[in-house]
């Protein structure tokens, strides 16, 4: 068995004379969660779509669990589940009605069908609504059994598009807790999301992708690393004082970013806890009252816009399914 759960060397895409793959190199290690980012048009889902052997790639080598996806595509499937952007359930069957016929369509028979949803009704928390038809379900709940259904061929490989957009906060959170179950029995999932802050929580890795490649991959703290180093922020409560407590940051005078309207100063630091200790004494000595006074490391929303900088092309794929996310 290999240690790759996927693996993509060189995969390219294209319809007409737009690349919507152009080389994209990925690795995702099995019973992880990788995160895949990136703006509209990227090429995210047609990534997906290749990996779930629903889009044939023209270039390159693509394997998931250990098989090819041109020329096993079938062994590919049978290891694979597959979470879209849209619920795909029956509103007016109950949680277990629901789970139970994706079971028969997967040929899994009758008795093992229902089996199957009484654990994973269990399994995501819903064993006391599965007789409650789906249009009573919260958001959360609704896209807790869509994952459900995804699981019901217990696959090795589970790709999760956008699983939490239109959830609110509680939703969401409901969702991520359910992904962190999954990985801790082994499942490999590969996110890919527009809410970043989903995918510094959940990813163990991220990739992102720009124009059809993967422009950057580590895990958070690292592409968080690449783009910028740490800053120290501080709110001062006399905005008369602005001036003078920019002088005293550990820094050069024209490093020190001001925000008058805020009465907040942000400056870069590569010592973190020294530069905070000496950003303190120096306010504190010259009488100056700080409001707040914080460390801040760069942000993902920052990788984000750094990494993927540059005037977008429309997405053909993307406007072909009707705005599903690319």
């Amino acid at each position: 068995m290999t240690t790759d759960a996927i693996l993509v060397q060189g995969a390219r895409k294209r319809y007409g004379d737009k690349d919507a793959l152009a080389g994209l190199d990925l690795t995702v290690g099995r019973g992880t969660v990788h995160g895949l980012l990136g703006p509209n048009g990227a090429g995210k889902t047609t990534t997906v779509r290749i990996l779930a052997t629903l889009l044939r790639h023209d270039e390159g080598l693509v394997r998931v669990a250990g098989h090819d996806v041109r020329t096993e595509a079938r062994e590919v499937r049978r290891r694979i589940g597959l979470l879209g952007q849209h619920a795909a359930l029956d509103e007016e069957l109950g949680g277990r009605q629901n789970l139970e016929m994706f079971g028969r369509l997967h040929h899994l028979g009758a008795r093992r069908a229902g089996t199957r949803a009484d654990e994973l009704l269990e399994r995501f928390g819903l064993g006391d609504t599965g007789r409650k038809p789906v249009k009573q379900y919260s958001g959360g709940m609704r896209r807790r059994l869509d994952l459900a259904a995804s699981l019901i061929t217990e696959p090795e490989v589970l790709f999760l598009d956008e699983p939490t957009t239109g959830l609110d906060p509680r939703g969401r959170g409901e969702v991520w807790d359910s992904v962190r179950s999954l990985v801790g029995g082994g499942t490999t999932v590969l996110l890919t999301t527009q809410y970043l802050e989903e995918a510094d929580r959940l990813a163990d890795r991220i990739s992102v992708v720009d124009r059809g490649r993967v422009v950057a991959d580590g895990t958070a703290d690292e592409l968080k690393a690449r783009v910028g180093v740490d800053r120290v922020d501080v709110v001062v409560r006399d905005a008369a004082r602005l001036d003078e407590a920019a002088a005293l940051l550990p820094v050069a005078r024209a490093d020190v970013d001001v925000d008058a309207g805020r009465r907040l100063l942000s400056a870069p630091v590569k010592d973190r806890m020294a530069s905070l200790a000496e950003t303190v004494r120096a306010l504190g000595a010259a009488g100056i009252e700080a409001e707040d006074i914080a460390l801040r490391r760069p942000t993902l929303d920052e990788v984000f816009l750094r990494l993927t900088a540059g005037e977008r092309e429309p997405d053909r794929d993307a406007s072909r399914r009707k705005g599903v996310a690319a």
